[in-house]
């Protein structure tokens, strides 16, 4: 593997870790351990697994409450985790699948097929992160793909369509309220997209709070201003209503704002994402 993909093994039979160890680095991947619930938890959250396997029984906390604690941070809420435990009972199975835990697997376990499930776990992890989980538009290789792909033609226009001050209003309100922000900014923006050639206009995201839309060269100045007019108005209403009075008083880099931009293929050659944002500035 290229790109090594971490495995947190947390399991406090000293003997099991080695042999897992030793396994799994043979297989390409990373390995990091913890012996202990405490420390599993810390390991976590300094630097985020691709994959937890997880024993229940443990000198401190036990599984459960590992696992519970990184659901409730919003970096580590997503990282796949499998059980692996002696504990067979009906009740400790549904404990650790009512916890998001993809799989439960009791010992003495085949480590070949938990080398598969490992394996496909990671699989349907690397496809999920094409998406944005707050919004479900494309992302990441996907959209660098797409546009690589739009490049090398001769009819093509661009429009970036950022959310500013999004880190803020998060700080502010909460994380929810931030997703649910960026939610309905990527609704209204779909919205737009769609009401005009929908089969030649795609959407994703460059970033958490940028968007990139891709059509064609005579519609993206008009579809740039279509977005524009569209969601500038709803900003405030993102505020509780308590609020928006007090907006008007607040520094530019404290309020949500929303810029956009479009260039198309008559206006000069791009080959990346670094030129359009280059030629757009």
């Amino acid at each position: 593997m290229d790109d090594k993909k971490q495995i947190l093994i947390v399991e406090d039979d000293l003997d099991l870790v080695e042999m897992l160890s030793a396994y799994f680095k043979v297989q390409g991947y990373e390995i990091r351990t913890a012996s202990w619930g405490e420390d599993a938890v810390q390991s976590a959250l300094d630097q985020v697994p691709d994959l937890i396997l997880q024993d229940i029984r443990l000198p401190d906390i036990d599984g459960f409450e590992v696992v519970r604690r990184l659901r409730a941070v919003r970096k580590t809420q997503h990282v796949p985790v499998i059980f692996l435990t002696e504990k067979r009972e009906r009740k400790d199975r549904l404990a650790g699948l009512q916890l998001g835990a993809v799989d439960y697997i009791t010992k003495p376990f085949d480590v070949q097929e938990l080398r598969l499930r490992v394996r496909n776990v990671l699989r349907r992890k690397t496809f999920r992160s094409m998406v944005n989980p707050v919004t479900n538009l494309p992302e990441g290789v996907v959209v660098q793909e797409r546009l690589n792909q739009v490049l090398q033609g001769d009819d093509w226009g661009i429009v970036l369509a950022g959310l500013q001050g999004l880190s803020h209003f998060r700080d502010q309100y909460g994380f929810v309220a931030s997703d649910d922000v960026a939610r309905a900014v990527s609704l209204m923006l779909s919205k737009t997209v769609k009401d005009g050639d929908e089969d030649k206009n795609f959407i994703g995201h460059i970033d958490a709070a940028d968007f990139l839309i891709i059509t064609s060269a005579t519609k993206a100045s008009t579809l740039a201003r279509k977005c524009e007019m569209r969601l500038k108005p709803s900003l405030p209403y993102f505020y509780p209503a308590i609020d928006r009075e007090k907006m008007e008083s607040r520094p530019e880099h404290e309020k949500l704002s929303f810029m956009v931009s479009s260039v198309s293929s008559d206006q000069g050659k791009i080959s990346s994402l670094d030129d359009l944002r280059a030629m757009l500035s």
